[in-house]
């Protein structure tokens, strides 16, 4: 992994691509969805502050556990622009999900244990469907079968 000098303030594409693993058209769509940010010389060329490279490494680590990137980028939102930030700051925003990581883990973890008895099963027991329907929930909300689509039913001819 080439070294930058820590002189150095700002970063090419190449150099934010070549430090951070991620491609340059990546970086250009991280910076396209407002996950990044960079400047432009009097040449037009992108220039990345140092870092952007904690902000591309966080990108990629949530992404790699599903975060979505809307909620990756509110969350990058909160980050100071003034200064870099720190472990803390870090800490603080994936606390935030770890609800939800550990609501994914279950559903994970449900369907492992429980996807050999739905394959080919062709039950439609949407009632006690512990993937399609777990703990009855649907049951909860409404009566009957509705995860379906309704269809639209034209009315009976009459006589």
């Amino acid at each position: 992994m080439p070294q930058i000098p820590r002189s150095l303030h700002e970063l090419t594409v190449g150099q934010l691509a070549a430090r951070s693993g991620a491609a340059v058209s990546a970086l250009h769509f991280y910076e396209s969805k407002g996950l990044i940010t960079s400047r432009r010389t009097s040449g037009n060329q992108r220039r990345y502050d140092r870092d952007a490279l904690r902000r591309v490494a966080f990108v990629r680590a949530a992404q790699r556990v599903g975060i979505p990137l809307a909620t990756i980028r509110e969350a990058l939102a909160e980050l100071p622009e003034e200064r870099t930030p720190t472990r803390e700051d870090w800490a603080r925003l994936s606390g935030a999900w770890r609800t939800e990581l550990d609501e994914r883990i279950e559903q994970l973890g449900r369907l492992r244990d429980h996807l050999t008895d739905c394959i080919g099963c062709g039950c439609l027991s949407l009632e006690n469907c512990v993937l399609s329907n777990p703990d009855d929930i649907s049951g909860e909300r409404m009566a009957g079968s509705r995860l379906m689509p309704e269809r639209r039913t034209d009315p009976e001819p009459r006589d």
